[in-house]
């Protein structure tokens, strides 16, 4: 097992740290999401924004 471990030590500490990447991604654009914004564009007025804004809250 802990051969295992040692030859693929690399592999593990990467995978982890995209997990933790992603992670903090979807997170960042949940919380900018519920605070009013649009998470996925650049600009604060593009057409899915205004639309977002008018669509009744859940």
């Amino acid at each position: 097992m802990f051969q295992w471990l040692a030859a693929n030590a690399a592999t593990i500490l990467i995978s982890i740290a995209l997990a933790s990447l992603f992670v903090l991604a979807v997170r960042n654009m949940r919380k900018t999401r519920k605070s009013g914004g649009c998470a996925g564009c650049g600009g604060d007025r593009c057409s899915r924004c205004s639309q977002a804004e008018q669509s009744p809250k859940r």
